[in-house]
């Protein structure tokens, strides 16, 4: 596998899934975009990348703001070229109790989690559909799968996106671009360590220990299950969930 010369954008790189994935593309040989509202975070990650010899680029980019979307792909045409692949992994994590949701909290999650599928997918895919050549790579939840309390914001965002993907995928299957999407399970990400521990209500270890492999995921697990639907490997597979959760929920 290899996305030797490929040019791809990876959301939320600062830390996380998306830097793993933004270190893996880089690895098999892709050049990078790494999109983040840490400007801090992604301008130092892609400098360690440029040192392996690709093209990194930073910027901060909300990514549900489509003016900063669509000025952050200018630069990406100006810098690198024509946009390949398109990793939408940006997003938050709620925990909240139903009846105290605000309707400013859940479109605050709608907004980051599910609005920026259209508003970054849409910047991109006429550089997709000029070349008759893309991928397109959702970042959704397990807990859009399972079900997970407290999280009703978070889970509804989330089974979205892999209702959008679905969608979008039988609607430019034919011109060339593969729309899929990734669940991750229980990830050890500083997003989980943040907000997500305390509303938890446990340590990671102790939750980990509860899944059927006993152990939490590595960013790098998703990274790789990324990359392989970013490779021509993976140009017959579109419309479809990836799970990489440790065996949490089998689909």
């Amino acid at each position: 596998m290899t996305l030797a010369g490929k040019n791809a954008i990876v959301t939320g790189a600062a830390s996380g899934i998306g830097l793993a994935t933004a270190q893996r593309f880089a690895r098999e040989g892709a050049n990078v975009a790494l999109w983040d509202i840490n400007e801090e975070g992604v301008s130092r990650a892609a400098t360690e990348l440029r040192a392996s010899g690709i093209k990194a680029i930073a910027s901060r980019v909300d990514v549900s703001n489509r003016k900063q979307v669509n000025e952050a792909v200018e630069r990406f045409h100006a810098e690198i070229g024509q946009v390949g692949i398109l990793v939408n992994n940006a997003g938050i994590t709620l925990f909240k109790a139903f009846m105290e949701m605000t309707e400013e909290t859940w479109d605050r999650v709608m907004n980051i989690n599910l609005k920026s599928m259209l508003v970054c997918t849409q910047a991109v895919l006429p550089d997709m559909m000029a070349a008759k050549w893309g991928r397109i790579i959702n970042v959704s939840s397990s807990s859009a799968q399972t079900g997970s309390a407290r999280m009703t914001a978070y889970a509804a965002s989330k089974g979205g996106v892999i209702g959008f993907t679905k969608a979008l995928a039988q609607e430019v299957a034919a011109l060339g671009i593969t729309v899929n999407n990734v669940p991750p399970g229980f990830v050890d990400t500083p997003m989980l360590r943040g907000e997500g521990l305390a509303g938890l209500g446990a340590s990671i270890d102790a939750i980990a220990a509860r899944s059927p492999m006993g152990r939490a995921g590595k960013p790098e697990n998703l990274a790789a299950a990324i990359a392989f639907l970013a490779s021509d490997d993976a140009d017959y597979i579109t419309g479809h969930t990836l799970s990489v959760n440790g065996g949490r929920y089998s689909n």
